[in-house]
């Protein structure tokens, strides 16, 4: 099994990520990032299915521009080269993380979702960055997700992942389950409707980021 070291720069991008849904126009969801950012938030996913790939090139340079955090795009390693951007994030359906891996060399990034237990023994000879678990706790996000790992079921499809491997918690995350999904051995979280669901979307970043340093200050 492929020994991972965790370095501090990849928990520091990983430690709260904000996934803005699409059913935004481009400037409400420019402006609500930059809300995250305000608020703490370490990264932001960009997740634009079936929209033209030349929209989702041009919010991802837009957010490059605007943001100092770093931005990752889902599924798309093209638009990850041709943009700049920190990585890409892989779901289970998408393109072998091998073959990514070679379009994105390191130090760009390669993140992938981990579901179930068959998924996670795929995933343990792929040479990525982070798993993201989930989903954490049941969520109206993504509603094909599956059912809810919680506490236990986290755990345990975490212990599959090598050793030193970053695991984001994502799916129902919200400031009130922040410590259970770190008690449960995350790195980090991934969140989309606490985040930009509500009406003040720095607020709500700012009360998840600091549910996260109260968490982590206890270590």
């Amino acid at each position: 099994m492929k020994m991972v070291v965790m370095r501090s720069d990849i928990l520091n991008e990983v430690r709260l990520i904000a996934i803005p849904p699409t059913d935004m126009t481009f400037d409400e969801l420019v402006e609500r990032c930059l809300a995250v950012q305000r608020g703490g938030a370490t990264s932001v996913q960009l997740r634009m299915k079936h929209v033209p790939v030349s929209l989702v090139l041009a919010t991802c340079e837009a957010l490059l521009r605007d943001l100092s955090i770093p931005v990752y795009v889902n599924d798309r390693a093209d638009i990850v080269r041709l943009a700049g951007a920190a990585g890409a994030h892989l779901g289970a359906d998408d393109l072998d993380p091998r073959s990514v891996r070679r379009i994105l060399p390191r130090p760009l990034r390669v993140g992938i979702s981990v579901g179930s237990d068959d998924e996670a023994r795929a995933a343990r000879s792929s040479d990525v960055d982070y798993w993201s678990l989930g989903p954490f706790a049941w969520t109206v996000t993504k509603m094909d997700a599956g059912p809810a790992l919680g506490v236990e079921g986290f755990r345990v499809l975490r212990s599959l992942a090598p050793r030193g491997m970053p695991i984001v918690a994502i799916g129902g995350i919200d400031a009130k389950n922040v410590a259970d999904a770190f008690a449960a051995g995350a790195s980090g979280v991934a969140v989309v409707s606490a985040l930009f669901g509500s009406d003040d979307v720095e607020l709500a970043t700012r009360r998840i980021r600091a549910a996260i340093d109260e968490v982590l200050s206890q270590f």
